[in-house]
């Protein structure tokens, strides 16, 4: 019998085995009565879980003993609540092995469903696994593949086959039926046939010669593109597309390496609107730092408390600087040095035999011949982009404020009828934080709906130019359109791979793992450091910054709080820690969706662009932790003491790590 045989009856006898743990049973309702459960699609082994019952029928009582035991009768769970349409059992002790759990509603009803319980370590070797493949391989679509596919497979009862199929119809199909990943996905692809028409009608190449008579050297150029990502804060997302691709054609021209390119994209992208105080970021911060304050009781007022931190966001700052400083002292080290001496000597801006994530430089897209280009085919278009989305961040936030508003006010009529005093404190509190302000405006804005609007009236900006300059013909503008979009498909690709390769890690409750391995030894002493470091590993292994603060806000907070009540700048710490830590944790992930854009956007490889970054962000990081959060923590110092002495030792790193790429 053939290889191939045996491998198609195995594949298929293990799809007959294949069980879904997460059906239901149901058991003994009564009186009409009826729970449904919800259970999580997989549980790791002592790490305690949550599980949703949804109470359906009448003639429930008003409390009840819920409790949840395993096949052998062990009490997982056991408390008295208020029952209600929904009760979120929290913190259920997992069992030995899987099997059926028993839900009861004492007196009232019971259900019964399947639970699965993997060894909790197995919950991180999916992110790591395709990491690990995208550096080996250098194949990033891949090795994300395989990562979804090992994490789909320990989510569905261990059979390979099944997890094949779930990491199309499952995972594939989650991640695009996200509303925020599909505007994504669309505005790439949007601004992607826009770069096409721009540079089919001679813009790019236009831009390219203004800039280059003011930029005319390497240092100037590379501090044109720092200066852009500055100037671009109100968005991360923008700002990578945006730089990126309009700096591109410069610094091509002066044989900068698109793995530089890439990092001063990505180094000025998610530091700055992290910290900017009007930006898409301010309003998910601010919100974090809203919910724990309130539920702990803390004063002060979020916004400034967001203010307060930005001194001790390390590695945001140190990021910028370091970029500025290697730009300015002309030095690099580790892959970096490799990439820029090839690019300024032998010419090759990208690695020979390497897969750039867009491909902007195709024949396809040369300017007509004869035509002469100029800059404002490029400039008009992307004005065009950044006002759009300005004015539509302001429309959407002022309207997104107001509903908000709108809701606070009818809490405080309900609070003020029901005449309870504490109701009535939380509700103008939460109303006084509404104020019409443009951080407010901005904090309520859809973003990524106004960079929909951006990208699409940019394209028909430069769809229109290139045809009413009769620069191009209405079939030569589309066909440079749809170019621009195949152009950007594989980077789409890969945004939608690493999107599906969160939703594995949720599954299999990757963070959890990371926090529950590392937070049962936090000394106290040295908090705001390892709450760092926890972040950084739960952003690098779920590629996501904004997810990460929202798993260990809840967690973190009232930890910091309960260690030193008395002491609020622990708090203020933690909270830096982890939006510092994010975004660490964030530009090392090959799998974050702002690091695949920015190799998207410069058309860099992007296994490159890890490769070559990933030294820059481990020395940043560990100047963070060291001078930054280990320091301030143990009271060395304060933290604008720590931001010098942390610009100080990068300077000596770049100085002595690093080698003059011009020799």
């Amino acid at each position: 019998m053939k290889r191939g045989h045996v491998i198609a009856i195995c594949l298929v006898g293990l799809a007959g085995v294949g069980v879904l743990l997460s059906e239901q049973t149901v058991d003994a309702q009564g009186d009409g009565r009826s729970l449904v459960l919800e259970m999580p699609r997989v549980a790791l082994s002592s790490i305690p879980f949550d599980l949703t019952v949804k109470l359906e029928g009448e003639g429930w009582a008003e409390r009840a003993r819920v409790t949840v035991e395993d096949a052998g009768g062990h009490l997982l769970y056991d408390e008295e609540q208020a029952l209600g349409d929904e009760l979120t059992l929290e913190d259920v002790r997992t069992p030995a092995r899987s099997g059926l759990v028993t839900v009861r509603v004492h007196g009232q009803a019971r259900n019964r469903a399947a639970l699965s319980v993997i060894p909790a370590w197995l919950s991180i070797l999916p992110p790591l696994f395709a990491i690990f493949l995208a550096i080996v391989l250098r194949e990033v679509v891949v090795a994300l593949v395989a990562g979804v596919w090992l994490g789909a497979t320990f989510a569905w009862g261990f059979n390979p086959f099944v997890g094949l199929l779930r990491t199309a119809d499952t995972y594939a199909v989650g991640a695009l039926a996200d509303s925020d990943h599909a505007s994504i996905a669309i505005f790439s692809l949007l601004l992607g046939g826009m770069i096409g028409v721009i540079a089919k009608s001679g813009g790019a190449l236009g831009m390219a010669e203004v800039v280059t008579k003011l930029a005319k050297d390497r240092l100037r150029g590379a501090l044109a593109t720092w200066l852009m990502g500055l100037a671009i804060f109100f968005d991360d997302y923008s700002n990578s597309l945006l730089v990126g691709t309009t700096m591109r054609p410069i610094t091509d021209r002066l044989r900068i390496s698109r793995e530089k390119l890439s990092f001063l994209v990505d180094a000025t992208s998610a530091p700055v609107s992290s910290f900017a105080v009007v930006s898409s970021w301010v309003g998910v911060e601010v919100g974090y730092i809203a919910d724990q304050y309130a539920s702990l009781d803390l004063p002060g007022d979020p916004y400034l408390v967001f203010l307060e931190t930005i001194p001790y966001r390390f590695y945001p700052i140190l990021m910028l600087v370091f970029g500025l400083l290697v730009i300015l002292m002309k030095r690099d080290f580790g892959p970096m040095l490799r990439a820029e001496r090839r690019a300024l000597k032998d010419g090759h801006l990208t690695r020979p035999g390497s897969k750039p994530a867009s491909d902007f430089d195709a024949k396809e897209l040369s300017p007509p011949e004869g035509h002469r280009p100029h800059w404002v085919h490029a400039v008009l278009p992307i004005v065009v982009v950044i006002v759009t989305a300005m004015v539509g961040m302001w429309i959407t936030g002022h309207d997104g404020l107001e509903e908000a508003r709108a809701e606070a006010v009818a809490a405080l009529d309900a609070a003020r009828a029901g005449g309870d005093a504490d109701a009535i404190a939380t509700a103008e509190r939460e109303l006084s934080l509404l104020a019409v302000n443009v951080r407010n405006v901005f904090g309520k804005a859809n973003s990524l709906s106004s960079l929909l609007w951006a990208a699409l009236l940019g394209g028909l900006c430069a769809l229109g130019m290139s045809i009413g300059t009769k620069t191009l013909s209405l079939k030569d503008a589309m066909e440079a359109w749809v170019h621009g979009v195949r152009s950007i498909a594989l980077a789409v690709m890969i945004l939608v791979l690493a999107w599906s390769l969160g939703q594995v890690c949720g599954h299999l409750h990757t963070a959890q793992f990371v926090i529950s391995a590392i937070g049962e030894h936090l000394p106290p002493t040295m908090l705001s450091a390892a709450v760092f470091v926890i972040a950084a590993i739960v952003s690098f292994a779920t590629g996501t910054s904004w997810g990460t603060m929202g798993i260990l806000f809840p967690l973190v907070v009232p930890l910091a709080h309960e260690l030193a009540p008395e002491d609020p700048t622990i708090v203020l710490g933690s909270v830096a820690s982890i939006l510092s830590g994010s975004v660490w944790g964030d530009h090392c992930s090959p799998i974050s969706d702002t690091t695949i854009m920015s190799s998207m956007a410069s058309s860099c490889d992007h296994v490159d662009h890890v490769r070559t970054q990933l030294p820059y962000a481990l020395a940043v990081g560990g100047v963070s932790l060291v001078v930054g959060e280990l320091a301030t923590g143990l009271g060395l110092w304060g933290p604008w003491v720590a931001l010098l002495l942390g610009t100080l030792a990068l300077a000596g790193i770049v100085r002595f790590a690093g080698k003059p790429v011009e020799t």
